[in-house]
């Protein structure tokens, strides 16, 4: 099997627009969840969200023609990528077919163009039919955002998306992971966009009563993973994409190595649409088949970055599937979670903890868990409460959860 490792990062995040901003911000724990002013929240009990910063310029990367055919997603893809690819060092305005054969894309997303749709609903049942998009139908097919991405740059080898609820950037890695592993290709750019950020998707949500309701007053501390007073997740959008090469070739054209994928798993635990099994099997059995394709015992991990939504089921039962996956390590591994300070972008949430885990082996530095107010005893491991902490990260495992029960885990090692 060849080795895979990361070359380029790209972030467009709540917290922050641009790689470097972003981990900014998230290594001193600052949030960016705030009033949502997209548009007016007022008469929801859910009033906070993950929203990129005002400064984001869509204009920029989708122009005003297209803008109405396509998702939120799509700008927040292209910022992404575009920035992934600089940061690789890929030229692909000089590279030939045949070059820009061999990259593929892989998009992970949750909700794709959901927001789009909606939007074409509401002209049309509001008496403004002939204001609907043309490209209705395609659009809202959620293939079509990796379609998006390709057409935009050029690449022509394959052009997926992985759509798996929570879970779906990581295993969009993945699942680019298995392709250069095996000698599909040699080249994919890989990640997760969602944008979820809707007044029906936020009414369906607050349906389910998994969203907090009681920090509309204090945005910033909506997120609370492993706090006992968490009331719910608080929704975001944003873009992480990678530029993932197959190690030799990356070395070869000198490529700098944020560090290498060691090892991928997904289960699931066939259990309900949206709750978690009590016993955490399921996604502990996911980190231990990581762990066992990449080579590493538990022991040898120094940083796991939790899916940690904030709703009182995740947090207790991923806590429990973390003790099973590492057994006595599991006191003595520090982790944290990242939605504490970006609230949760659905499918692209698995490529924000990547990023940020990534951003944290280079410099040595753990970001925080904010907001761990009120300890829960069920949630008693080392969550890097308040601050980031100075640690040196060989391996990391990156986890997620998703609904209709499924668990996917990432292995990270630290460049060589």
């Amino acid at each position: 099997m060849r080795r895979v490792v990361i070359t380029g990062i790209g972030a467009i995040s709540p917290n922050g627009i641009g790689r470097e901003c972003f981990w900014a911000a998230t290594r001193k724990g600052l949030s960016g969840v705030r009033r949502i002013t997209r548009f007016d929240p007022s008469s929801f009990q859910v009033q906070v969200a993950g929203e990129i910063p005002d400064e984001f310029d869509e204009a920029r990367w989708v122009n005003a023609k297209d803008r109405p055919h396509v998702s939120r997603c799509v700008p927040l893809a292209v910022a992404s990528v575009t920035e992934a690819l600089a940061d690789a060092g890929l030229e692909t305005g000089s590279m030939d077919r045949d070059r820009l054969r061999g990259i593929g894309v892989i998009v992970g997303s949750g909700g794709g163009s959901q927001d789009f749709t909606e939007e074409q609903y509401r002209l049309f049942y509001t008496g403004h039919q002939k204001q609907c998009s043309v490209y209705t139908i395609p659009t809202s097919t959620i293939g079509t955002l990796a379609s998006e991405v390709s057409m935009r740059f050029g690449f022509r080898g394959l052009s997926h998306i992985v759509s798996t609820g929570c879970t779906s950037s990581t295993d969009a890695l993945g699942y680019a992971y298995r392709h250069i592993q095996i000698g599909v290709l040699d080249t994919v750019i890989a990640g997760g966009v969602d944008a979820p950020i809707a007044p029906l998707i936020l009414r369906g949500f607050q349906l389910m009563r998994i969203m907090s309701t009681r920090w509309n007053g204090a945005p910033d501390r909506a997120s609370r993973p492993f706090s006992r007073d968490r009331d719910g997740f608080v929704l975001a959008e944003g873009a992480w994409f990678f530029v993932m090469e197959e190690m030799e070739k990356a070395k070869a054209r000198g490529a700098h190595i944020y560090g290498e994928l060691l090892g991928y798993a997904s289960t699931c635990e066939a259990y309900h649409r949206v709750r978690l099994e009590e016993c955490g099997e399921e996604p502990a059995r996911a980190i231990g088949e990581a762990l066992r394709e990449a080579g590493i015992p538990p022991a040898a991990v120094d940083y796991i970055n939790y899916h940690g939504t904030s709703t009182e089921l995740n947090d207790r039962i991923e806590t429990r599937a973390v003790k099973l996956a590492f057994d006595g390590h599991a006191y003595k591994l520090p982790g944290s979670s990242l939605k504490s300070l970006i609230g949760h972008p659905q499918g692209a949430c698995g490529a924000a903890g990547v990023a940020a885990t990534l951003l944290a082996m280079r410099d040595g530095v753990a970001p925080p868990t904010i907001n761990v107010e009120e300890p829960d005893p069920e949630c008693d491991l080392d969550y890097i409460t308040d601050r980031g902490r100075r640690i040196q990260i060989e391996h990391a495992v990156a986890n997620c959860i998703a609904f209709g029960s499924k668990n996917s885990a990432l292995v990270l090692g630290r460049a060589l």
